[in-house]
């Protein structure tokens, strides 16, 4: 596999497990059932009452999971553009590892609650969008 497609799949995995964090602690504090019931009011899974809140952590956690999802159909389409194009030795490469590092710490930064070092790896993600598309536009 090349390097290109080793870092999108290393972040696919990343962005697969980011559920983990916020997931396992609803079951922990509600316990199995609890944590797939639904609301008897909508019939929707999620939060029955006020009670249920989860601590701040598994919030930020949550919110860092929904922000890599918003912006991991761009990156795959990214990577997947300049592999076909053959353009993704060198700075796409480059930029696909800062990504995945950025966008992992991003999440540790989100769920410890560091806003300064969790802007500058969201800032780092864009900065690694914004160069491989640079590469990509240059080709066409």
């Amino acid at each position: 596999m090349t390097a290109d497609l080793t870092w999108l799949t290393l972040t696919a995995v990343l962005v697969g497990l980011m559920w983990l964090p916020y997931t396992l602690e609803r079951i922990l504090r509600l316990g199995l059932l609890g944590a797939t019931g639904y609301n008897a009011d909508s019939g929707v899974a999620g939060f029955r009452q006020a009670s249920e809140t989860p601590p701040a952590w598994a919030r930020r956690a949550y919110a860092a999971h929904a922000n890599v999802t918003e912006s991991f159909p761009v990156f795959v389409a990214l990577v997947l553009t300049a592999h076909v194009a053959g353009l993704a030795e060198g700075t796409v490469t480059t930029a696909a590892a800062v990504y995945f590092f950025a966008r992992l710490g991003h999440a540790v930064c989100y769920w410890l609650a560091v806003p300064l070092l969790r802007t500058l790896s969201f800032f780092a993600g864009l900065g690694a969008f914004i160069a491989m598309a640079i590469v990509l536009l240059s080709a066409a």
